[in-house]
Parts: C-alpha cells; structure tokens; sequence
C-alpha cells in the first residue's frame, strides 16, 4: 500500500492545548505546521476541554480585586515546598522557576484570545504536613476548560495564517524515521481507513499527553509510596494519553524520567454515562462530609478534607487493605458542596450563563445530585445509619461496614456539636472554619454542622476509587522544550536539534516540574507555558 506522504515546516503531534498553543505560535511567525491527532475532530482539545479551566498565575487582577497579596518569591517558595524534588533533579526545577517567573506573560497571552476569568479566585492545595499555597491562585476560566479550548479555537481559525496549517484527525502516530543522525519524518496509520501516511518536516513537537490513559503503565509505575496498585483505578485521563510516543522516544534514545510522579485523584466513581473504557467522573469532595475507609472507620490520623493535600488523600486510601473510600454526608451537604472536577456538570459557568451558576452556588447542583441518584449505583441514600450500612455492604457484596462502627464514627464528629462550639476539638471542624474565612470558600461550604440530622436527611454514602488524571513526570527537556538525550551525566547531556516535547508528554517541562505535588491550574498554564517556548526556539533557530 503506497504511504499518503505530507510535508510541513513542524510537526506536532498531538491536538491538546499544548499542541494548539504551539500551532498559534508557528503560524504567528507564518511556519507551516500540521498536527497529527489521534481522536475525533469534536474531541479537538484534548482533556484541557474536559477540565474545570483552573489556572495558575501570581499577581493577577483577580487576586488584586480580592486584596490577595501574592510575589514570585512567595510562590516559588510554596512551589518548591509542595514539590519535594528530589536532590539530584535539575531540569524540573530550573523548568519550576522558569514558569514562576513568566505567569505574567501566560495570563496575557490568553486575555489575547479573549479568555475571561471568573472574579473570585480559589484556594486549593493550601498544604498539610507540607505548606502549599499560601495565597489563592486558582483562577477559573469563565466557560471552564471547554471555554478555554473554544477560545483557542476561535482564535486559530480566524489566523491570518491558518492556511498554514493542515490537521489530521484519526491519525495515529508511530515510528520516528532518521536520516544521517537528524529526525526527518514520523510515519503512522489513517485509522479511519488502515492507510499509512508519512508526514516529513524540519521540526518535530511531541504533544501527545502522559502516561495516565494506559492502565498498563500507571500500574507498572505506581508510586511506592502508594503501595501496590488498587485493584480498581478509573481511567480520569485521555484514552489516548498512553505513552505510546514515549517509547518510541525512548527508543531513538530520547531520556524519559519520574513516570512514578502523578496527579491522581481520590474521588473518582465510574461514570454515569461513559464515554470511553473504564471512564472515571473525578468529584470534588464535601470538605463537610466524613471520609471513610472499607469499614466505615475514619482514617488518620489527620482526617481526610479536600482542598489541602491531594496526594495525602490518594496516600492514606492506598494504605487501606481495601483501597478505596466512603464519603459520608447528608442532602444538605450535597447540595451545598458536592460538584465534580470538570467541564462537565457545571452548565452554568461552562456556557457563561451567570444567573444559572450563581443558582447553583446558592441552591446547589440540582442536575448533578438527580444524576447521580438515578445513574450511579455508588451514590447511595438511605433513612438511617443502620439502612445505610446495609446498603453500602450490599454495593460491595462484603459485610466490611460494621453498623456499629458507621455508627461511632458518625457520633464521634456529632458529639462535637453536643459539647458547644467553644469546646470542638475536631481538626476536621478546625479546617472547615479556616476555609469558610476566605470568601471564595464561604458561600461553597457549610458551617460546620452534626452530619446526622434528620431534618438533612437522606443521609448519603458514596463510595469512590482512585482515579488516574495527569503524569507528572515525561520526556525530558532543555529549557527550549528540546527533547534530551540519555546520558549518566547531566552536564554531559545533549539535546536532539529538532525533536521537542511540551505539555504534559514533557511532565510539564523538564520531565518533571511539579515534583511530587501540583498546587493546581499550574497544568493548563505550563502546557502553554513549554509550547510558547518550543516555538519560540523553533522560529528563532
């Protein structure tokens, strides 16, 4: 079968943001590019559409607006705490204070493509035994990820270069071909027909995500940290975020690090409605619900609340004999606090409809509560605790929930309330308070509260898995976004002249510049944030 041949000045391989930042970029200096993506053209975006539409900046308008006093010194400090590098890696931090020092220059370049954020700024992993953000820096892209990603779109479209640019869809990338040392073309497989195709090109951009999609490989490197892999992980990642162009990286000798370094989250169930295998809808926790192991007993010795330390949480599950929760709460409490960590579910901020997201806010997510009641059998509600226990043991087929122990959790956080207020010694309860001091947190969260209450009622158990979302560790590279080559010796180490990797294929940068924690929104801007910088190596070269 003859190859369908294509020619362009870049390649990118890959249609997320990463790989959409960078194809605005070239076409700005009038490159020709073409993008190779696996999926289907309404998917064009990548996860980035399907995200919450965080962003990480330090300074901004926003957090002026709230009188949020926030430096480069301060985050670098909270990044680097939060990061926990490891003593002998080098480019993931020289990737860290690079980003810290150009946020400024990642917000104005999506203002540009008339991205908005919403007002309020939110405060999420504000650190536990490690200190995280010392300020709010999480801002919210009004119309969410899929906002974001119909921006970019919007903007790439109306180019005046986007001739320029020719995009494959349903074209699966596979093999480098290399002529006298220097990468000259990639071939791979029309999957809409079985055809081969070979795309040649001056440039390569590898753009294909991280690992989080294979099953396969987060479990070959899980984290010993955690243990041995849950016996169920949902997928929380691109199906097509499997690390397929990272072997073949690795295989014309590009340096591939810190693939045991990933963002998972704690609170995944399966999907209601999937949308690919072992789908996982990522929820964001009740910091007013009581967090349960497999038997019903709270875990420690530090509860678990949401917003403080991502990784403790996922930590503490995985040290379970079984490895995954219960989230105990009532109505109340649902409607107030539950949401999920997405696009999706969030109709008002994602379609830019503010009287329908300023409802949702004061009278909770009605569309998401009736869903789950209907669609997802791990959302379960019963009258009484002892009802409860007995279906959350008939979910599982196990009679690992005690009625009596359920019960003494439950009444163990209660009897604070029994004491008065002046007397709570809950650290729990001491958490919720100092997040309700921060208006972004107050209107979200209940005060606290006895949890079973029958004017609250159903009480509601949900169990959740852990879920598998973004690699925090990649292909390795230089401060061009150019893919490095293996060498024992960092000094020693070189990089390939026209091979390059951005986004979350390169961990973010450097293979790794988060470390061992993300202090969120810190993805989506280092997606742009490595693109802009292996264009701007590529057009100046």
């Amino acid at each position: 079968m003859t190859n369908k041949i294509h020619q362009a000045h870049t390649v990118i391989i890959g249609g997320g943001i990463s790989g959409i930042a960078t194809a605005i970029e070239l076409l700005d200096a009038n490159k020709k590019v073409v993008i190779i993506e696996r999926d289907l053209e309404k998917n064009f975006g990548g996860l980035a559409k399907e995200s919450f539409g965080g962003m990480f900046f330090i300074n901004s308008k926003q957090q002026r607006f709230s009188k949020v006093k926030d430096t480069v010194a301060q985050a670098k400090k909270d990044w680097f705490s939060f990061a926990e590098f490891d003593q002998n890696e080098v480019w993931g931090r020289k990737w860290a204070n690079e980003f810290l020092e150009s946020t400024h220059n990642v917000y104005d370049w999506v203002s540009s493509k008339k991205v908005k954020f919403f007002p309020v700024v939110h405060w999420v992993e504000r650190g536990l035994f490690q200190p995280g953000n010392s300020a709010p820096r999480f801002h919210m892209v009004w119309g969410t990820g899929h906002g974001l990603i119909e921006a970019l779109l919007d903007h790439l479209k109306s180019h005046p270069n986007y001739q320029n640019l020719t995009v494959y869809f349903q074209h699966k990338a596979e093999d480098f071909e290399i002529e006298n040392a220097k990468i000259v073309a990639i071939n791979g497989i029309d999957e809409k027909n079985q055809t081969p195709f070979v795309c040649k090109a001056e440039n390569f951009v590898v753009a294909t995500g991280g690992i989080n999609g294979s099953m396969e490989k987060v479990r070959k490197h899980w984290h010993e940290e955690w243990k041995t892999p849950p016996e169920v992980i949902l997928n929380g990642s691109h199906q097509f975020s499997d690390g397929f162009i990272h072997d073949k990286v690795s295989k014309i000798g590009g340096r591939i690090t810190n693939l045991n370094l990933m963002w998972n989250y704690a609170a995944g169930i399966p999907h209601p409605s999937p949308k690919r295998e072992n789908h996982g809808l990522s929820l964001v926790p009740p910091k007013s619900a009581l967090w349960l192991n497999y038997k019903g007993e709270r875990m420690g010795p530090v509860p678990l609340v949401t917003s403080f330390d991502t990784r403790y949480l996922v930590t503490k599950i995985c040290e379970q004999d079984k490895q995954y929760s219960w989230q105990i709460l009532n109505e109340k409490i649902a409607y107030k606090e539950l949401a999920v960590s997405g696009s999706e579910f969030n109709e008002g901020i994602k379609n830019k409809k503010i009287f329908s997201f300023l409802y949702s806010v004061i009278k909770g997510n009605k569309h998401l509560i009736k869903t789950l009641e209907k669609d997802s059998p791990n959302y379960i509600t019963a009258n009484s605790v002892e009802e409860l226990a007995k279906k959350m043991n008939e979910l599982t087929g196990e009679n690992d929930v005690d009625i009596a122990v359920l019960q003494k959790s439950i009444e163990d956080y209660d009897g604070n309330f029994e004491r008065g207020k002046k007397i709570w010694n809950d650290e729990q309860i001491r958490r919720i308070m100092h997040a309700r001091e921060y208006k972004g947190d107050r209107k979200r969260t209940l005060k606290p509260q006895k949890l079973n209450q029958k004017k609250s009622y159903p009480l509601i158990a949900i169990r959740e898995f852990i879920l598998s979302r973004k690699s925090l560790g990649g292909i390795q590279t230089n401060l061009n976004s150019q893919v490095l080559k293996t060498s024992d010796v960092i000094e020693e180490q070189k990089a390939f002249e026209n091979l390059y990797a951005v986004g979350e294929a390169a961990g973010f940068g450097g293979g790794g510049s988060h470390g061992k924690r993300a202090l969120e929104g810190t993805f989506l801007a280092t997606c742009i944030f490595t693109a802009q910088k292996a264009a701007k190596h590529i057009t100046e070269k």
